[in-house]
C-alpha cells in the first residue's frame, strides 16, 4: 500500500513539473526583448538597424545592431570625427592649406574631383567629405592629419577603441571594400554620437548642394549622397554609404522641437528602402519623446546657505536654459544638485560659482552653470567655532 501511494505521489508531481515546464516553453517564443521588433511591432527591410536618442544614449530600436557587416562609406564618419576633434581641440584650423597628393587624385569611386598639386583648406575637404562623400577628399585629409591613410587608419582603430566600438576594424578611410574592414550598427551609432559634440560638422553634412571655386578654373558642385537631408524635415546629417558588398547603408540624424534621433541603416538592398527605414525609425522616435524646459536663463535655481544659522546665504541662478529629454507617458522624477566651487572664499554678484546637476530617476541628464545674485563671502574657521559655541550656549541656558 505503501509503495503504491509513493507510486501514485511521483506520478502527480512528475506531471506537475511536466506541466510547468510545458508552460515555460510555451511561453518563451512569445517574450518581447525592449526595442526589438517584435516590442515596437516596427519591421526594417534592412540587415541590421538601430535608432537612438543621442543625448542620453538610450536605444529605442534595434535589430542585428552587433552584427558585422561592411559600413560602406559611413566609415567616414570616423574620418570626420577625427578631422572635427583636431580642428575644435586647437590641432589644426578650417583655413589650413593642403596639397592634394598623387595617391589622394587617384582613390577610385565616389570623389570631389581634385587634381593633384591643387591646394585646398582643410574646410573644403571636410565639405567634400560630408556632403559628396570624396574619397579623395578623405585620403587628402588623413594625409595632413597623420602624413599617410595607413598612419590614420591606425588613429581611426584606436578611437574606436577608446569610444567601446569592440566589434569594428578599419582598414582605410574611405569605406571601400577590404578584407576585414567591419563594423555594426551599435558601433557606427557611438562614433556618430560622437560626432554629434561636434556640431559644425552639421553645417557640412545639412548642406544639400554647395559650389567650391576658389583657385579653379572649373568650380566643384557637390552634391549631398544623404537625399533625406531635403526630403526629410529636420535631417542635418551625418553620412550615407554604398558598396556591392555593403548593399545600402546610412547614418542619419534629424532634430525636431528640441529633440534629436539618430538612426542607422546597414545592409539595405536598394537606397530607397534604405531612406524608407530610416525615415519610419527617426519618425518613431520623435514620436516616444518630448522635450521639457527644466531651468530658465536668469531664473533661481535654488537658495543656497553658507552658515549653519541661515544667515549668510546666496540665490544661485541659471546661466542658461537647460531642456531634457524624456520619453512621454513615462513619470521621470527630476532632482537638482548643486555643486559650488569650494575653493571660492568669496561669492560676487553676477559671477559663475558652480553647477546645478539635474537628474532624471538618478541619472544625470544635464548641467547648467549658475551664478551669484550677491556679494557674500564664506564663513571662516573662527566664524564656524563662534556659531557652535553661541549653540553651546544657548542649550545650556
Amino acid at each position: 500500500m505503501k509503495k503504491r501511494n509513493k507510486i501514485i505521489s511521483f506520478m502527480l508531481t512528475l506531471f506537475f513539473v511536466l506541466g510547468i515546464f510545458a508552460n515555460v516553453v510555451k511561453a518563451a517564443p512569445n517574450k518581447k526583448e525592449e526595442g526589438s521588433p517584435k516590442e515596437t511591432g516596427i519591421n526594417v527591410d534592412a540587415s541590421s538597424a538601430l535608432l537612438m536618442e543621442p543625448k542620453s544614449g538610450k536605444i529605442i530600436f534595434e535589430k542585428n545592431s552587433n552584427e558585422k557587416l561592411p559600413p560602406a562609406s559611413v566609415t567616414k564618419i570616423m574620418t570626420m570625427l577625427l578631422s572635427m576633434e583636431a580642428v575644435d581641440s586647437g590641432r589644426i584650423k578650417l583655413t589650413d592649406k593642403v596639397t592634394i597628393s598623387e595617391n589622394s587624385k587617384k582613390m577610385g569611386g565616389s570623389s570631389m574631383l581634385l587634381d593633384t598639386g591643387e591646394v585646398r583648406t582643410v574646410e573644403d575637404l571636410i565639405k567634400g567629405i560630408g556632403i559628396a562623400s570624396g574619397n579623395d577628399a578623405a585620403v587628402a585629409m588623413a594625409e595632413y592629419l597623420a602624413g599617410s591613410e595607413d598612419a590614420f587608419v591606425k588613429l581611426m582603430n584606436e578611437r574606436a577603441s577608446q569610444l567601446g566600438m569592440k566589434n569594428t576594424s578599419f582598414k582605410n578611410c574611405t569605406g571601400l571594400s577590404a578584407a576585414g574592414h567591419v563594423t555594426t550598427a551599435y558601433d557606427i551609432s557611438l562614433m556618430s554620437r560622437e560626432l554629434l559634440k561636434h556640431p559644425t560638422i552639421l553645417k557640412y553634412t545639412g548642406t544639400y548642394m554647395e559650389t567650391i571655386s576658389e583657385g579653379r578654373k572649373s568650380p566643384i558642385g557637390l552634391v549631398n549622397h544623404n537625399k533625406l537631408v531635403r526630403f526629410f524635415k529636420g535631417c542635418d546629417g551625418l553620412k550615407t554609404g554604398f558598396t556591392d558588398e555593403a548593399k545600402y547603408c546610412i547614418s542619419a540624424t534629424a532634430t525636431r522641437d528640441g529633440i534629436r534621433m539618430l538612426t542607422v541603416i546597414m545592409g539595405s538592398p536598394t537606397y530607397k528602402v534604405r531612406n524608407k527605414d530610416a525615415s519610419m525609425l527617426l519618425n518613431y522616435g520623435f514620436s516616444k519623446f518630448e522635450c521639457k524646459k527644466i531651468l530658465t536663463k536668469g531664473s533661481d535655481v535654488e537658495k543656497v546657505t553658507l552658515n549653519k544659522n541661515g544667515d549668510r546665504f546666496f540665490v544661485a541662478k541659471a546661466k542658461e536654459d537647460l531642456n531634457i529629454i524624456t520619453e512621454k507617458g513615462k513619470d521621470a522624477k527630476i532632482t537638482k544638485k548643486i555643486v559650488l566651487d569650494e575653493a571660492k572664499k568669496e561669492y560676487k554678484i553676477n559671477e559663475v560659482v558652480g553647477n546645478c546637476e539635474v537628474y532624471q530617476n538618478g541619472e544625470l541628464v544635464g548641467k547648467v552653470k549658475i551664478y551669484s545674485d550677491r556679494n557674500v563671502k564664506r564663513p571662516g574657521v573662527f566664524e564656524n567655532l563662534k556659531n557652535n559655541f553661541v549653540k553651546i550656549l544657548d542649550r545650556g541656558v
